[in-house]
Protein backbone atom coordinates (compact mmCIF):
# COMPACT_ATOMS: atom_id res chain seq x y z
CA UNK A 1 0.00 0.00 0.00
CA UNK A 2 1.01 3.55 -1.02
CA UNK A 3 0.99 6.55 1.50
CA UNK A 4 0.16 9.73 0.62
CA UNK A 5 3.52 11.99 0.17
CA UNK A 6 2.37 14.28 2.62
CA UNK A 7 1.55 11.39 5.38
CA UNK A 8 4.88 9.52 4.39
CA UNK A 9 6.84 12.80 5.46
CA UNK A 10 4.84 13.22 8.71
CA UNK A 11 5.55 9.50 9.45
CA UNK A 12 8.90 9.79 8.80
CA UNK A 13 9.42 13.21 10.69
CA UNK A 14 7.83 11.33 13.51
CA UNK A 15 9.76 8.38 13.62
CA UNK A 16 13.06 10.34 13.45
CA UNK A 17 11.88 12.08 16.76
CA UNK A 18 12.06 9.26 19.31
CA UNK A 19 10.05 11.35 22.17
CA UNK A 20 7.67 12.24 19.65
CA UNK A 21 3.88 11.05 20.35
CA UNK A 22 1.29 8.93 17.89
CA UNK A 23 -1.36 11.39 19.15
CA UNK A 24 0.39 14.42 18.06
CA UNK A 25 1.12 12.27 14.48
CA UNK A 26 -2.93 11.60 14.26
CA UNK A 27 -3.44 15.50 15.28
CA UNK A 28 -0.96 16.48 12.40
CA UNK A 29 -2.76 14.11 9.86
CA UNK A 30 -6.18 15.26 11.04
CA UNK A 31 -5.14 19.19 10.68
CA UNK A 32 -4.80 18.80 7.16
CA UNK A 33 -6.55 21.26 4.55
CA UNK A 34 -6.46 19.53 1.66
CA UNK A 35 -8.10 16.48 3.45
CA UNK A 36 -10.54 18.61 4.25
CA UNK A 37 -11.03 20.07 0.89
CA UNK A 38 -11.57 16.41 -0.02
CA UNK A 39 -13.80 16.05 2.27
CA UNK A 40 -16.26 18.66 1.47
CA UNK A 41 -15.78 18.50 -2.35
CA UNK A 42 -17.02 14.65 -2.10
CA UNK A 43 -20.34 15.49 0.48
CA UNK A 44 -20.76 17.95 -2.31
CA UNK A 45 -20.96 15.20 -5.05
CA UNK A 46 -22.96 12.65 -2.80
CA UNK A 47 -25.53 15.61 -2.12
CA UNK A 48 -25.78 16.01 -5.57
CA UNK A 49 -26.10 12.27 -6.49
CA UNK A 50 -28.70 11.91 -3.58
CA UNK A 51 -30.74 14.93 -5.38
CA UNK A 52 -30.43 13.51 -9.17
CA UNK A 53 -31.76 10.14 -7.48
CA UNK A 54 -34.46 11.83 -5.61
CA UNK A 55 -35.76 13.72 -9.34
CA UNK A 56 -34.90 10.15 -10.86
CA UNK A 57 -37.41 8.86 -7.89
CA UNK A 58 -40.04 11.35 -8.57
CA UNK A 59 -40.22 10.70 -12.43
CA UNK A 60 -40.98 7.35 -11.66
CA UNK A 61 -37.68 5.83 -12.22
CA UNK A 62 -37.06 2.56 -9.84
CA UNK A 63 -41.05 0.82 -10.71
CA UNK A 64 -41.46 -1.75 -13.10
CA UNK A 65 -44.52 0.05 -14.67
CA UNK A 66 -46.23 -1.31 -17.88
CA UNK A 67 -47.64 0.76 -20.43
CA UNK A 68 -50.69 0.46 -22.36
CA UNK A 69 -50.55 2.07 -25.81
CA UNK A 70 -47.39 2.67 -28.43
CA UNK A 71 -47.37 6.21 -28.66
CA UNK A 72 -46.72 6.75 -24.86
CA UNK A 73 -43.94 4.07 -24.78
CA UNK A 74 -42.27 6.35 -27.92
CA UNK A 75 -42.58 9.31 -25.73
CA UNK A 76 -41.72 7.83 -22.61
CA UNK A 77 -38.29 6.19 -24.46
CA UNK A 78 -37.51 9.37 -26.50
CA UNK A 79 -37.67 12.03 -23.11
CA UNK A 80 -35.90 9.16 -20.75
CA UNK A 81 -32.03 9.00 -21.18
CA UNK A 82 -31.81 5.35 -20.04
CA UNK A 83 -34.84 3.14 -21.22
CA UNK A 84 -35.25 -0.61 -20.87
CA UNK A 85 -38.59 -2.32 -22.60
CA UNK A 86 -39.73 -5.38 -21.91
CA UNK A 87 -42.22 -6.77 -25.05
CA UNK A 88 -43.96 -9.23 -23.43
CA UNK A 89 -47.36 -11.56 -24.41
CA UNK A 90 -49.62 -12.42 -21.21
CA UNK A 91 -50.14 -15.82 -21.96
CA UNK A 92 -46.62 -16.75 -22.42
CA UNK A 93 -44.78 -18.07 -19.58
CA UNK A 94 -41.48 -16.96 -20.31
CA UNK A 95 -42.87 -13.25 -20.36
CA UNK A 96 -43.62 -13.85 -16.98
CA UNK A 97 -40.29 -15.12 -15.39
CA UNK A 98 -39.01 -12.15 -17.23
CA UNK A 99 -41.42 -9.89 -15.37
CA UNK A 100 -40.00 -11.10 -12.39
CA UNK A 101 -36.55 -10.23 -13.04
CA UNK A 102 -37.31 -6.91 -14.34
CA UNK A 103 -39.03 -6.32 -11.77
CA UNK A 104 -36.74 -7.03 -9.08
CA UNK A 105 -33.98 -4.78 -10.83
CA UNK A 106 -36.24 -2.13 -11.05
CA UNK A 107 -35.69 -0.69 -7.72
CA UNK A 108 -31.74 -0.88 -7.81
CA UNK A 109 -30.88 0.64 -10.99
CA UNK A 110 -33.24 3.53 -10.60
CA UNK A 111 -30.95 5.42 -13.39
CA UNK A 112 -33.03 3.43 -16.27
CA UNK A 113 -36.58 3.46 -16.71
CA UNK A 114 -37.59 -0.40 -16.65
CA UNK A 115 -41.10 -0.91 -18.63
CA UNK A 116 -43.29 -3.20 -20.17
CA UNK A 117 -45.71 -3.56 -23.02
CA UNK A 118 -48.19 -5.94 -24.53
CA UNK A 119 -47.40 -6.80 -28.04
CA UNK A 120 -50.41 -7.02 -28.63
CA UNK A 121 -50.95 -3.37 -27.80
CA UNK A 122 -48.25 -1.66 -30.24
CA UNK A 123 -48.12 -4.06 -33.80
CA UNK A 124 -46.25 -0.59 -35.33
CA UNK A 125 -43.34 -0.89 -33.14
CA UNK A 126 -43.41 -4.75 -32.93
CA UNK A 127 -42.79 -4.33 -36.62
CA UNK A 128 -40.54 -1.41 -36.33
CA UNK A 129 -38.26 -3.13 -33.79
CA UNK A 130 -39.00 -6.63 -35.79
CA UNK A 131 -39.62 -8.40 -32.26
CA UNK A 132 -40.26 -11.75 -33.80
CA UNK A 133 -39.25 -13.81 -30.23
CA UNK A 134 -40.67 -13.74 -26.37
CA UNK A 135 -39.33 -12.61 -24.37
CA UNK A 136 -37.51 -9.46 -26.06
CA UNK A 137 -35.78 -6.93 -23.77
CA UNK A 138 -34.71 -3.22 -26.02
CA UNK A 139 -32.69 -0.97 -24.43
CA UNK A 140 -32.74 2.36 -25.28
CA UNK A 141 -30.09 5.25 -24.57
CA UNK A 142 -31.57 8.55 -25.71
CA UNK A 143 -34.43 6.92 -27.71
CA UNK A 144 -32.19 4.80 -29.62
CA UNK A 145 -32.09 0.90 -29.13
CA UNK A 146 -28.45 0.07 -28.25
CA UNK A 147 -29.25 -3.30 -27.36
CA UNK A 148 -31.86 -5.97 -27.36
CA UNK A 149 -32.02 -9.22 -25.30
CA UNK A 150 -34.03 -12.14 -27.00
CA UNK A 151 -34.87 -15.28 -24.22
CA UNK A 152 -32.89 -14.97 -21.40
CA UNK A 153 -29.24 -14.79 -22.64
CA UNK A 154 -27.30 -11.65 -22.36
CA UNK A 155 -27.89 -9.94 -19.13
CA UNK A 156 -24.95 -8.36 -18.88
CA UNK A 157 -24.84 -6.43 -22.11
CA UNK A 158 -27.48 -4.26 -20.53
CA UNK A 159 -24.28 -3.28 -18.18
CA UNK A 160 -22.09 -3.20 -21.39
CA UNK A 161 -24.60 -0.66 -23.10
CA UNK A 162 -24.37 1.43 -20.20
CA UNK A 163 -28.05 1.32 -19.58
CA UNK A 164 -27.65 0.17 -16.29
CA UNK A 165 -24.56 1.54 -14.75
CA UNK A 166 -24.35 1.64 -10.97
CA UNK A 167 -22.64 -1.30 -9.39
CA UNK A 168 -25.40 -2.31 -7.17
CA UNK A 169 -24.22 -3.97 -3.80
CA UNK A 170 -25.93 -4.23 -0.45
CA UNK A 171 -24.77 -4.79 2.85
CA UNK A 172 -26.84 -7.79 2.55
CA UNK A 173 -25.20 -8.75 -1.11
CA UNK A 174 -21.61 -8.55 -0.08
CA UNK A 175 -22.36 -11.20 2.66
CA UNK A 176 -23.54 -13.46 0.06
CA UNK A 177 -20.94 -12.24 -2.59
CA UNK A 178 -17.97 -13.10 0.31
CA UNK A 179 -20.10 -16.43 0.66
CA UNK A 180 -19.76 -17.47 -3.10
CA UNK A 181 -15.77 -16.24 -2.58
CA UNK A 182 -15.47 -19.01 0.17
CA UNK A 183 -17.19 -21.41 -1.78
CA UNK A 184 -15.33 -20.88 -4.94
CA UNK A 185 -12.26 -20.87 -3.15
CA UNK A 186 -13.17 -24.21 -1.18
CA UNK A 187 -13.50 -25.56 -4.86
CA UNK A 188 -10.42 -24.73 -6.20
CA UNK A 189 -8.23 -25.89 -2.96
CA UNK A 190 -10.61 -29.16 -3.49
CA UNK A 191 -10.37 -29.76 -7.21
CA UNK A 192 -6.48 -31.14 -6.67
CA UNK A 193 -7.71 -33.84 -4.48
CA UNK A 194 -9.79 -36.04 -6.86
CA UNK A 195 -7.37 -38.88 -7.41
Amino acid sequence: MELDPKVAALVDKATKDEDSDEDALIAALEDDSELDAFREQRLQQLHAEFNKAQQLRASNHGIYAEIKDEKALMDITTSTQLCVVHFFKPDFNRCRIMDTHLESLAPAHYEARLLRINVDNCPFLVTKLKVQVLPCVIAFIDGVGVDRIVGFEGWARLIRANVLQRPKVSGDDSRFAQKRKATKVDVDENEDDWD
